[in-house]
């Protein structure tokens, strides 16, 4: 019997790449070139209605709102404190680090779960607020709840991330920085603020991004505001109105896409403004 001829080297590398491009093909690109293809069928405007339609035009300002509190809040609160335990050592500083990163593990819709628990008809605020006489407060089910929420979601990630960054700064900046009577506010300026830069920038991409497209949090809390991932899901499930929810969903991964490569770039510039910072330039 006789033997196949060996494979060229061009034609290895073909026969292994063959099962990740028909993957490729088969869960990406056909089902992406769908979704730019459906909303032509209702007219060339449908692209455009995010824009356009007065409803849609709110959702989307909403969820941008939301998402531009909840990154600000988040680096603030994630530079302080990762800078906090990086600097500091005391007992139990990893245990601390471990419980304030747990909610890692939580998918969105237990963290909307735990806002409701504690701000919800039934949860704490409510029964504080009833003995107090001011009735049951809620804040779980509008933009309090949500923002909590997308908080909760949020800050570990940027604990980790800055905590890490904060653990890598070199010392001896710092140290020649206060020897030539540096204030603090200079410190952290000069030296603090370029050494955390491409973490700022990268933390702050990833949190609004992550903010932009949650759902399972949105889902539980978002009954009196609207996002826009909720928006898609009612056009598509409650509507079937596949094509104005494929041009919804094409603007909201077109803005997170935008905002990942802005922060990529920034992290990529980060380190070239940080020596030539440190250079005098």
């Amino acid at each position: 019997m006789p033997l196949l001829p060996p494979l060229s080297p061009h034609a290895l590398r073909l026969a292994c790449a063959t099962p990740a491009l028909v993957f490729f093909a088969a869960f990406w690109l056909l089902p992406v070139g769908q979704l730019l293809l459906l909303p032509a069928s209702l007219g060339g405007s449908t692209y455009w209605v995010v824009l356009t339609e007065a409803r849609y035009l709110k959702s989307l300002l909403q969820t941008l709102a939301l998402s531009a509190g909840v990154t600000a809040t988040t680096l603030l609160l994630g530079a302080v404190v990762g800078l906090t335990l990086a600097r500091q050592r005391f007992p139990g500083r990893q245990l601390l680090l471990s419980l304030l990163t747990l909610p890692l593990s939580f998918p969105g819709v237990i963290i909307g779960f735990f806002v409701i628990l504690l701000g919800g008809r039934q949860g704490l605020v409510a029964d504080l607020s009833a003995a107090l006489g001011a009735g049951r407060l809620t804040l779980a089910y509008g933009l309090g709840g949500l923002f909590l929420g997308y908080l909760y979601f949020s800050l570990p990630r940027a604990i980790a991330s800055y905590t890490a960054a904060a653990s890598a700064l070199d010392g001896a900046l710092e140290e020649a920085a206060r020897s030539l009577g540096a204030s603090r506010w200079q410190v952290a300026r000069d030296v603090w603020w370029h050494g955390l830069l491409p973490t700022t920038g990268s933390c702050a991409a990833m949190v609004f991004a992550t903010a932009m497209g949650a759902f399972g949090t949105a889902f539980t809390l978002a009954s009196r505001y609207e996002v826009l991932p909720i928006t898609i899901y009612n056009e598509f499930t409650n509507y079937a109105n596949f094509a104005l929810a494929a041009s919804l969903s094409m603007a909201l991964g077109l803005l997170t896409w935008a905002v990942l490569w802005v922060g990529r770039r920034l992290g990529e510039r980060a380190p070239e403004s940080a020596a030539k910072s440190a250079a005098g330039v």
